[in-house]
């Protein structure tokens, strides 16, 4: 998919960042475009650029103001978007283990029965999908994934939990996410990863970066137990597969 250079624009964002947006539409033709410049800017090594942070439809440009300026920054990048195409990047591909015990599982017959399946059904189609790692935010290294299969597509839940473990797997809209920690949140549990998503031990912290491929294996209690006695001894080393 080529960029039609009509659809992008550049916003500022206070006096350190640019975003470069690009149209309306969230999917995976979007997210290429914003990895594809992502790419370009971070090889080309902008004087006074601090920080690139691509999001589902735009790619934010963090800048030390002393050093350059929202114009000088424009100019800069205005050539990089002839001819920008969203061209995969090299992807690593992620199998992350989860638990969908009745114990992690907070809100999987709920989601059950408001979708018209079985909460066998409700997990195959949850492991079974691919997803596309658009965005990292809300929590450091909390994943935004995409795209969860329609029949699975629910708003989020009418009234929050206040407190959501750390390593909860949940859905809300068409997305899937991981609680990298503790915090209060609105989205549909189905389970519990014992992979630690961030951990500062760990170069970068963040498991996970937009561009990535992440599948969902479910694994019994007794193996997630065993799991998370490795992570605690921090002797559990999840590894992608390149492509």
């Amino acid at each position: 998919m080529r960029v039609p250079e009509s659809t992008v624009r550049l916003l500022s964002n206070g006096d350190t960042a640019l975003a470069v947006e690009f149209g309306e539409h969230i999917g995976l033709a979007t997210s290429g475009l914003v990895l594809a410049l992502y790419d370009r800017l971070a090889r080309a090594a902008l004087p006074g650029v601090v920080e690139l942070l691509p999001t589902f439809r735009s790619l934010m440009i963090h800048y030390d103001p002393a050093r350059t300026s929202h114009g000088a920054i424009a100019r800069q990048i205005e050539p990089m978007l002839g001819g920008l195409e969203g061209v995969r990047p090299a992807t690593r591909r992620w199998t992350i283990p989860v638990c969908y015990d009745p114990q992690f599982a907070l809100d999987l017959e709920a989601v059950a029965q408001r979708t018209g399946l079985s909460p066998a059904e409700v997990i195959e189609l949850h492991s079974a999908t691919t997803y596309h790692v658009y965005m990292i935010g809300f929590l450091p290294g909390y994943p935004y994934m995409g795209d969860l299969p329609a029949r699975l597509a629910l708003p989020r839940r009418g009234n929050p939990r206040t407190q959501v473990p750390a390593g909860s797997v949940a859905i809300a809209t068409t997305q899937t996410a991981v609680y990298t920690l503790q915090s209060p949140g609105g989205w549909h549990i189905l389970g519990r990863t014992p992979v630690p998503l961030w951990s500062r031990q760990r170069t970068p912290p963040a498991l996970l970066a937009p561009g990535d491929k992440v599948r969902f294996a479910p694994i019994a209690m007794a193996e997630f137990e065993r799991l998370v006695k490795q992570a605690d001894a921090g002797k559990l080393d999840l590894e992608p597969v390149a492509e």
